[in-house]
C-alpha cells in the first residue's frame, strides 16, 4: 500500500526532470548551432592552422562552411597550368610570351614610342670587307623592314661612320660565327613572332634586279611558306632549281637528275631552296628554328630537309621567286674566320667542316624519325632528306 500511495508523486517528478532534459537539449543544440556559424569566420580565419589541418578537415566536410573556406583559400594562389612553363603562377593579363625587335627610346610614353612597326624582318650575316655590298642589300629594303646585321669579324662601330643607315639598324657581333649560329641564339619564334616573314641572308648577293616589296607580293600571291630569289644561271648555280626562269613569275619543280626526283617531287627536284638567301613565313620558322641543331653551325643539309616544316604537298608551298632575281658572287667569307690545323689551309677546314655536318644532321634526322615510328610501334615510311 505504501508503495501504491508514492506512485503519483514519483511519476510527476519523472516529468519534470524529463522536462529538464529536454530544455537542456535544446538550449545545447542551439548554443551548438551559434557557435558552428561563428566559429570558421572567428577562430579558424585568426588561426594560423598548418595547410594540411584544413585539407583533411575540408575532405571531411565537403558541404560545410569549413571546407568553403579552404577552398577559398586556395583559390587565392595563382597556379594557370595553360601559361608557358615557368610562368604557372602569373595572371595571364601579365604575361608578355612574345617579344619583337623593335628599337625604343629611353624617354615618354612607352605607347608611343613606335611611329611604324615593321611588319617584316631581314638579316645578313657580315664582315667589314663587304660592306659596300651590304650597303647596296639594305637599300632595297624599305622602312617595313627591321634590318639586322649580325658581324663574324667583330667590327661594328667603323658601319656607323660610314653609312647613315647603320645607326637605325640592329648590329649583333659574336666572332667567327655563322648566321645560323645567330638565328638559333637571337631569333627565336618568339622573339620574332611579329614578323610576317624572315629573310635570312648572306652577304654576298648581287640585288640590281632585286625589290623586296614586290617579292613579299609574289611571295602571297602564290602561298609560299618558304622561298628565295631565282639565281642569275650565268653566274653559276649549284642547283639547277634555283636557276631563274624566263617568263613567269615563280617556279616548284625542276627535272634536274632524273634519278634524285621522285613521286610525290621531293628535294632537290621540288621543295627545296638553297641556305644563301632563304625567306620565311611567320610559320614555317617556328618550325625551322627548332630543327636546327645548336652544334651543327653551318646549315648544310637543312635545305633538303625544310620541307618537313610546311604542310602536305610541300611542293606547293615552297618555291623559287621568279621575278625577282639575285646574283650569287660565291665570296668566299668565312674561309678567312677559320684556322689552319694538320696541313690544312683555313677555309679548307672550314669546308670538312661543312660536309661533316651534312652527314650529322642527316643521321640525327634518320635516327630521330625512325625511334618516333617504333615508339607508335609502326615501320618507318620513306621519307629520307638526303639525296642517297
Amino acid at each position: 500500500m505504501g508503495i501504491l500511495s508514492r506512485s503519483p508523486t514519483h511519476s510527476r517528478r519523472s516529468e519534470d526532470n524529463g522536462m529538464k532534459l529536454l530544455a537542456t537539449a535544446l538550449f545545447a543544440t542551439a548554443f551548438g548551432i551559434l557557435l558552428g556559424l561563428s566559429f570558421p569566420s572567428f577562430w579558424i580565419t585568426k588561426a594560423n592552422l598548418p595547410k594540411n589541418i584544413l585539407r583533411s578537415i575540408a575532405i571531411s566536410n565537403r558541404h560545410s562552411d569549413i571546407a568553403a573556406l579552404v577552398h577559398a583559400i586556395d583559390i587565392l594562389k595563382i597556379w594557370v597550368p595553360s601559361n608557358p612553363k615557368g610562368a604557372e603562377r602569373l595572371p595571364p593579363g601579365i604575361i608578355a610570351s612574345e617579344s619583337d625587335l623593335y628599337m625604343r627610346r629611353l624617354w615618354g610614353n612607352p605607347e608611343e614610342d613606335l611611329k611604324k612597326k615593321p611588319k617584316y624582318l631581314v638579316t645578313f650575316t657580315v664582315g667589314y670587307k663587304q660592306r659596300h655590298n651590304i650597303d647596296a642589300c639594305v637599300k632595297k629594303f624599305s622602312d617595313n623592314f627591321t634590318i639586322v646585321l649580325f658581324h663574324y669579324d667583330g667590327i661594328t662601330s667603323e658601319w656607323d661612320d660610314e653609312f647613315e643607315w647603320s645607326k637605325n639598324v640592329i648590329h649583333i657581333s659574336v666572332k667567327k660565327q655563322t648566321k645560323w649560329w645567330y638565328a638559333k641564339r637571337f631569333l627565336h619564334p618568339d622573339i620574332v613572332a611579329r614578323y610576317d616573314y624572315i629573310f635570312m641572308w648572306d652577304e654576298d648577293l648581287g640585288v640590281d634586279h632585286f625589290d623586296a616589296e614586290e617579292y613579299i607580293h609574289m611571295v602571297k600571291k602564290h602561298g609560299l611558306e618558304i622561298s628565295q630569289p631565282g639565281l642569275d644561271p650565268e653566274k653559276g648555280c649549284t642547283w639547277q632549281i634555283t636557276k631563274k626562269r624566263e617568263h613567269v613569275e615563280v617556279h616548284k619543280e625542276t627535272d634536274e637528275k632524273l634519278e634524285w626526283c621522285s613521286n610525290p617531287p621531293r628535294p632537290p627536284c621540288a621543295a627545296f631552296v638553297e641556305i644563301m638567301a632563304p625567306v620565311f613565313s611567320r610559320e614555317a620558322w617556328r618550325c625551322v628554328w627548332h630543327m636546327i641543331q645548336n652544334d651543327l653551325v653551318h646549315g648544310w643539309g637543312l635545305d633538303f630537309a625544310l620541307r618537313r616544316c610546311v604542310e602536305e604537298p610541300a611542293y606547293e608551298k615552297i618555291g623559287i621567286v621568279d621575278t625577282q632575281w639575285i646574283v650569287h658572287q660565291f665570296i668566299p667569307s668565312l674561309g678567312s674566320q677559320g684556322k689552319e690545323e694538320v696541313g690544312k689551309s683555313p677555309w679548307q677546314g672550314v669546308r670538312d667542316r661543312c660536309h661533316m655536318e651534312w652527314k650529322m644532321f642527316e643521321r640525327r634526322v634518320d635516327e630521330a624519325e625512325k625511334e618516333y615510328f617504333k615508339s607508335l610501334q609502326v615501320q618507318t615510311p620513306s621519307n629520307s632528306t638526303t639525296l642517297h
